[in-house]
C-alpha cells in the first residue's frame, strides 16, 4: 500500500516542498529510505520505530520504502520524522487517509514519541501556506513561531499521540490527555521580545567627533570605522548605535525572525524579534561563521545582524581572506552561497561599525605614550585592510582618549551631582526626523547609503557652492568613483540632520571630516 505525507526540506532561508511516499511490500521487516537522505534523517528510522511503537501503535512487519521527493534536493535534520512516521500509520491502514489530505507535517520524534522542537519551522510554515496547506502539524514548543504565519491552521502537539489525535479530530475539543494549544496560539501573534534597557550615549564622556558620527550613521545606515587607542571609547559608542535606530517595521521583524530560526537560535520565551540585532563576532571568526556556510548553508553573523548592527571589534586582527568576503555583501545587502547542488540568499541589510587600533601595541599617535613599533610594523598591521574594503566605509574616525577634564567634568558641576551630555532619546529623535526626510524623498523610502549609484542625480539636490567643494574634494583626495558617491550620500544624511532641504557646502566640509583615510591606509 502507497501512503503520500507532505512536509518541506530547508534551503537557506527558504523552505521547498517535500513529498514523503511510503510503500509497504512483501518482504524482510525493515525499512529502507531513499531520496538524498543526509545521516540525521536516514537515523529516523529507528526513532519512527521505537516512537511508534511506544506510542501504543502498531510498526508494520513489512518491508517499508520510503522516498523524499524531489529526489535530487538534499534532505537534512530530524524535521522528517514526523512525517515519516505519519506516512508509515497512512500506509498500514492506522491514520484515515482522508485526515491527512493537505496537511503538512515537521517534526522530530525522540524514542518515547515525544516531539521534540527543530529550527526553521517559521519558513516552512510560510512554504505550508504559499502551497494552500490546510493545517499544520508541528512540535508544541513551535507552534508560536509557525503562529506567526497569518491564514494558516496550526496543531501543535506534544508527542506522536496528540498529532494522530489532531488528525483524527480536526474540528473537535481536545480530550484531557491533548491539551488544546489554540490559546497559546493566539498569544503567539502578540508576544513581543521585553526590550533590553539599552546603553545610554549620555555615558560616553567628551569624543564629540565620534559622537556625532554614530549619529550619522544611524541616520543614513553608513558604515563606520572607529580607530584609535585602547580606552578612546570605540567599543562604548559602538554598543550605543543599536540605541539611536528607529524600531523594528512588521516585515523586518517577520524577516528578522526568519533568519533567526533557520539558524535555530529562537525560543518559545521571545516570540516575533522586536529588537534590532547587535552582533560582536571575535577576531578569530572564520569565513562561514561570518558570511554563512555549510554544507548545507546556514546564516553568518552577517545574516544574524541583518536589520541591526555588525560591530568587528579589533578590525585589523580579523583575517584578510575573511574581511574581503564582506565587499559585495556590504554593497549589494545580501549574500549568495553557491554550492554543487543549489545556491542560497541570505538578506544581510547591516549597518557595520569597526574598531580597530592604530598599530599593533595601540599608542601610535597618542599625545601621552609611546609607540613601540615601528614603520615596517604599522603598514604589516594596516595591510590587513585592503582599499576596496576601506572604500565601502563611508565613515571613518581618528579618536584620541578623553582628557581628564573631560572625564571628570560631570562630577564637578552641581555639587558633586552627575550631570549626562545628550542621551540616546534626544539623539534618536533626530534620527527619526532625517529617517522620514529620507521616506519621502528616496526611491522606495530606502536610507540615504542604499540610493542607486544612477538615482544620485535624480535624487539629491546641490547647491552650487557645494558642487564646487565635493569637485575640488575628488581631485584632491583622488576618491573612487564609489567613495565619491558615498561622500555625497554622507553630506545629504548631514542635511536630513540639520533639516535641510538642499545639500551645502558646509555638509560636503563636514562629510570630508569622516574620511580619516583617504590619503593614506594607515591613521
Amino acid at each position: 500500500m502507497l501512503a503520500r505525507c507532505k512536509t518541506a526540506a530547508l534551503q537557506g532561508l527558504e523552505a521547498r516542498p517535500v513529498l514523503v511516499e511510503v510503500d509497504l511490500a512483501p518482504g524482510l521487516p525493515g525499512l529502507q529510505l531513499v531520496g538524498l537522505a543526509d545521516a540525521a534523517v536516514q537515523e529516523a528510522r529507528e526513532r519512527v520505530r521505537s516512537a511508534i511503537r511506544h506510542s501504543s501503535l502498531k510498526v508494520p512487519l513489512t518491508r517499508v520504502v520510503v522516498n523524499l521527493a524531489p529526489a535530487d534536493l538534499r534532505k537534512e535534520g530530524p524535521a522528517f520524522d514526523l512525517p515519516i512516521a505519519l506516512g508509515l500509520l497512512l500506509a498500514s491502514g492506522q491514520l484515515d487517509a482522508a485526515r491527512n489530505n493537505e496537511v503538512w507535517s515537521a517534526g522530530e520524534l525522540g524514542l518515547d514519541g515525544s516531539l521534540r522542537p527543530i529550527r526553521g519551522v517559521l519558513a516552512i510554515a510560510i512554504a505550508a501556506r504559499n502551497h494552500g496547506a490546510r493545517a499544520l502539524v508541528v512540535p508544541q514548543a513551535n507552534a508560536w513561531e509557525a503562529a506567526l504565519v497569518e491564514g494558516l491552521r496550526v496543531w501543535g502537539a506534544a508527542d506522536l499521540g496528540q498529532a494522530l489525535w489532531r488528525l483524527q479530530h480536526p474540528r473537535a475539543r481536545p480530550a484531557a490527555t491533548a491539551p488544546d494549544p489554540a490559546p497559546a496560539l493566539k498569544q503567539a501573534k502578540s508576544l513581543k521580545t521585553a526590550r533590553p534597557a539599552a546603553e545610554d550615549l549620555a555615558d560616553v564622556k567628551g569624543q564629540p567627533h565620534g559622537r556625532r558620527a554614530l549619529e550619522i550613521a544611524a541616520a543614513g545606515g553608513h558604515h563606520l570605522l572607529l580607530c584609535g587607542p585602547p580606552g578612546s571609547g570605540k567599543t562604548m559608542l559602538a554598543q550605543r548605535l543599536a540605541g539611536l535606530l528607529p524600531p523594528l517595521d512588521p516585515a523586518e521583524a517577520l524577516e528578522l525572525t526568519a533568519v533567526h530560526s533557520v539558524a535555530g537560535l529562537l525560543d518559545s520565551s521571545q516570540g516575533l524579534l522586536q529588537t534590532r540585532p547587535f552582533r560582536s563576532p571575535h577576531h578569530s571568526c572564520s569565513g562561514p561563521g561570518l558570511i554563512g556556510g555549510g554544507g548545507q548553508p546556514r546564516p553568518g553573523e552577517l545574516a544574524l545582524a541583518h536589520h541591526g548592527v555588525l560591530f568587528l571589534d579589533e578590525l585589523a586582527e580579523f583575517r584578510r581572506s575573511v574581511l574581503d568576503q564582506l565587499r559585495q555583501p556590504l554593497e549589494d545587502g545580501e549574500v549568495w552561497i553557491n554550492r554543487a547542488r543549489q545556491r542560497t540568499r541570505f538578506p544581510c541589510r547591516i549597518t557595520l561599525v569597526a574598531a580597530a587600533n592604530p598599530c599593533p601595541c595601540g599608542w601610535f599617535g597618542d599625545p601621552e605614550r609611546s609607540c613601540g613599533c615601528g614603520e615596517g610594523q604599522r603598514r604589516r598591521y594596516w595591510g590587513r585592510l585592503s582599499g576596496p574594503l576601506l572604500d565601502r566605509i563611508d565613515l571613518q574616525v581618528v579618536m584620541r582618549r578623553p582628557s581628564s577634564a573631560a572625564l571628570t567634568a560631570p562630577f564637578r558641576s552641581h555639587g558633586g551631582s552627575p550631570t549626562s551630555d545628550e542621551s540616546s532619546a534626544e539623539v534618536r529623535a533626530r534620527v527619526r526626523r532625517a529617517r522620514a526626510h529620507m521616506a519621502a524623498r528616496n526611491p522606495g523610502g530606502c536610507c540615504n547609503s542604499r540610493i542607486a549609484g544612477g538615482q544620485l542625480q535624480q535624487v539629491l539636490r546641490l547647491e552650487g557652492e557645494a558642487l564646487e567643494v565635493w569637485e575640488a574634494a575628488i581631485q584632491h583626495r583622488q576618491l573612487s568613483a564609489r567613495a565619491g558617491a558615498r561622500l555625497l550620500r554622507v553630506a545629504q544624511t548631514i542635511a536630513d540632520l540639520n533639516d535641510q532641504a538642499s545639500i551645502g557646502a558646509a555638509a560636503i566640509a563636514e562629510a570630508l571630516t569622516y574620511r580619516s583615510f583617504d590619503q593614506g591606509v594607515s591613521p
